[in-house]
């Protein structure tokens, strides 16, 4: 790797990337503290372009969020509601069978399903909404149901988290998103989401439903009171159970909107701090194969700039997604398939529409 570093600290990290030795806890500091972010990114694109070459993925995809009612009561949420609060609300199975039908005639290949802690939804209200998506979309992957929202499912039906996501994949659960855990950080769980799961109950939900054959993402929340030694360790912790089960198929940061939260006097992350945390995300995980920009988040146009600072992936289409709009997010609610190919080829990429598991289609 033949690159001239701003900031001399990068030097040594290069030869251990060139070199194909692990970076510790230290060099993701440095990383994140460098101003050097050209050198930064430099770095994470000679790996994306190791394992990836110049491809750039991104899947036909539609989002359904079934309620929005939730006992978490997390300060950093703007989608959550009270039963019988203004703007809650729960789908029927109907409303979600229109809801697919509505977008029947579109190439979609994953239907992404992801809603709130409603404690009066049964098992079986679980079980249909999976079963309801295969009916209708058969030859799509059904991606569901965070850790978290399987953590609930658990409670509500007594099963042991084993035993629900057994029984959720004979429904048809194919895959899951990687929500939730948020930043793995005692201090500031305890401060923002008291009542989520814990990291290590995050962790042992997703290293269970990889032994029991379920692939998942990862995500991580940045840009609101955490640290940067918060964040390394959170990206540690990541590695090391994708070390033990090899299930994570893609790590997503996820970038901070705090409008209509509690916590709204908080700036917007800055396109700094996105490149920074996908490529430090991209050097740091070196045992994941993908790492997503999540335009949705960050705008399309420092998504594209992230293709060229470790991220290979774009996520998808969306098709109408809630939650970081009802944040504040300005970012379209979906993407065409031809506006993504456009996004991807401007950036001097060559695009791959993919299933959900990277297999082009």
């Amino acid at each position: 790797m033949n690159i001239s570093f701003l900031d001399k600290n990068l030097e040594k990290i290069a030869v251990k990337v060139a070199d194909n030795k692990r970076l510790d806890f230290g060099d993701g500091v440095i990383l994140y503290n460098s101003s050097d972010i050209v050198g930064i990114g430099r770095i994470a694109d000679y790996v994306k372009k190791k394992h990836h070459k110049n491809s750039a993925y991104f899947v036909y995809n539609q989002h359904i969020n079934y309620t929005n009612i939730c006992t978490s009561k997390c300060k950093f949420c703007a989608f959550a509601k009270d039963k019988g609060q203004k703007g809650g609300f729960t789908l029927s199975i109907k409303d979600v069978e229109d809801k697919l039908n509505e977008r029947i005639d579109e190439p979609v290949r994953e239907i992404h399903v992801v809603g709130g802690l409603n404690p009066e939804l049964s098992i079986d209200y679980y079980t249909d909404l999976v079963k309801t998506i295969k009916k209708i979309r058969p030859d799509a992957v059904v991606k569901a149901f965070t850790a978290v929202e399987i953590a609930n499912i658990s409670s509500i039906s007594g099963f042991d988290i084993e035993k629900t996501i057994s029984v959720l994949k004979n429904a048809g659960l194919e895959m899951m998103p990687g929500g939730g855990a948020e930043i793995m950080s005692n201090r500031v769980r305890d401060r923002l989401f008291p009542n989520k799961i814990s990291a290590s109950e995050w962790l042992s939900v997703m290293e269970t439903a990889h032994t029991c054959g379920i692939v998942s993402n990862a995500t991580m929340l940045y840009g609101h009171i955490e640290t940067i030694d918060e964040r390394v360790n959170h990206l540690i912790k990541l590695r090391e159970l994708q070390d033990k089960t090899g299930g994570f198929s893609a790590f997503i940061p996820l970038a901070f909107h705090s409008k209509n939260t509690s916590m709204s006097d908080i700036d917007r992350t800055t396109a700094i701090d996105d490149l920074k945390s996908i490529a430090v995300s991209r050097l740091m995980l070196d045992n994941f194969s993908h790492i997503k920009a999540y335009w949705v988040m960050i705008g399309e146009k420092l998504a594209q700039v992230a293709l060229s600072f470790g991220a290979d992936d774009l996520d998808g289409t969306i098709i109408e997604e809630k939650i970081t709009h009802m944040a504040g997010a300005k970012t379209s609610k979906g993407l065409s398939r031809e506006r993504m190919l456009y996004l991807i080829k401007s950036a001097d990429k060559i695009p791959v529409e993919r299933d959900s598991f990277y297999n082009p289609v």
